[in-house]
C-alpha cells in the first residue's frame, strides 16, 4: 500500500474516532445539564400540583438563544433544561460542521460541498422555521 494512502486512512480513521468522541461527549453533556436543571427544578418547584386540564407552553423568556443563556447563568431551571436541549440540537450541528472541515481537509470538494448544502438545510431548519 503507497504512502499517501496509509496517511490518508490513518487520518479518515482519526476523524471518525473525534467526531464518534464529539457526539457521546455532546449527548452525554446534554443529559447531564437537562437533568441538573430537572434536579433544580424539581428541588424548586416539586411540590406543586400539576394541572394537566390547560397547556401552557414554553414561556416567551426561553424562546431565544439570549434568554436561554441568560436564565442558564441565573441557576434558573427551566433555562438550564432548555440549554441542555440546546447543547443537543447543535451537537450533530458541530458534527457536520467537522465533517465539512475533514472533508477539506482530504481534498474532497464533491463531499465538501454536500456537506455544506446539509449544513445550510440544518441552519435553516433551526433559525428559518418558527
Amino acid at each position: 500500500m503507497p504512502e499517501m494512502e496509509k496517511h490518508e486512512q490513518g487520518m479518515e480513521y482519526r476523524l471518525e474516532q473525534v467526531i464518534a468522541w464529539l457526539l457521546r461527549a455532546g449527548v452525554l453533556l446534554a443529559a447531564v445539564v437537562v437533568l441538573t436543571g430537572g434536579v433544580l427544578y424539581l428541588a424548586h418547584q416539586g411540590h406543586s400540583r400539576a394541572d394537566y386540564h390547560t397547556f401552557r407552553g414554553e414561556s416567551n423568556q426561553l424562546r431565544s438563544l439570549g434568554a436561554i443563556i441568560h436564565h442558564a447563568r441565573q441557576f434558573d431551571s427551566q433555562g438550564i433544561i432548555q440549554f441542555g436541549l440546546l447543547l443537543l440540537v447543535l451537537t450533530p450541528i458541530v458534527r457536520v460542521i467537522l465533517s465539512a472541515v475533514g472533508f477539506a481537509l482530504e481534498g474532497d470538494r464533491l463531499y465538501v460541498l454536500m456537506t455544506l448544502f446539509v449544513l445550510a438545510v440544518l441552519l435553516y431548519s433551526l433559525f428559518a422555521i418558527h
